[in-house]
């Protein structure tokens, strides 16, 4: 089962609606490495539709392009990769390649997802991801393609490879692995295009560290 969801945000952020997208989406949602048809959440996707960036914020935006890929994110959460696709393509920066790269390795499709993770290379999260990713692996660090995601900090390329072994092998123990992983570059990804949307203050990369690593507080 998928990790329960952390996002270091500010409480007074995300409106109610935003709220409700997210808590209504289950504890499942973001739980295949590859979406090829599944059902999202209905509940969630329905209160999604026709949304704009505006209704997902408590606090005035700043930077719309921001705002608008909190957006993107927020429908690839529930698996639709075609209403963020449509969002993020027109967001020309390193955090629009970066939803960009997910989606099309969501979509299996790992030759152009690596492609658009090499437009994002000094991306923040991946410097963050870097802080967490050796530590979601632990000793599965010793096999191979593990090691070429995270062994020397994060490395999307090697992680599309991983996903790229294991998407089809959910009983390989390196596909929850990989599905902890991407949940924690979603969580990582999301935060920082809500944080940089409403100008807020840069976010504690080490509480956000001991929250992913150690979701149940222990």
């Amino acid at each position: 089962m998928p990790d329960e969801l952390i996002l270091d945000l500010p409480p007074d952020v995300l409106t109610p609606l935003a709220a409700t997208i997210l808590t209504q989406s289950g504890e499942s949602t973001y739980g295949a490495l590859t979406v090829n048809g599944q059902a999202p959440s209905a509940a969630a996707s329905a209160k999604l539709k026709g949304v704009t960036p505006q209704q997902l914020f408590a606090r005035p935006i700043k930077n719309p392009d921001d705002a608008k890929a909190a957006l993107a994110g927020l429908w690839l959460w529930l698996d639709q990769l075609n209403e963020s696709h449509v969002i993020a393509q027109d967001i020309l920066s390193p955090t629009g390649s970066f939803w960009h790269a997910i989606l099309h390795r969501r979509e299996g499709d790992f030759s152009n997802a690596k492609y658009w993770y090499r437009r994002c290379e000094s991306h923040q999260v991946n410097k963050m991801m870097g802080a967490v990713a050796s530590s979601l692996a632990g000793n599965m660090t010793d096999d191979r393609l593990v090691a070429h995601a995270v062994g020397e900090g994060w490395n999307p390329i090697g992680f599309v490879d991983l996903v790229q072994a294991v998407h089809q092998k959910p009983a390989d123990p390196r596909y929850d692995l990989a599905v902890r992983l991407q949940r924690a570059e979603w969580e990582a990804l999301f935060t920082h295009c809500v944080r940089a949307a409403v100008d807020a203050e840069k976010n504690d990369l080490d509480g956000w560290d001991n929250r992913v690593t150690n979701p149940s507080g222990s």
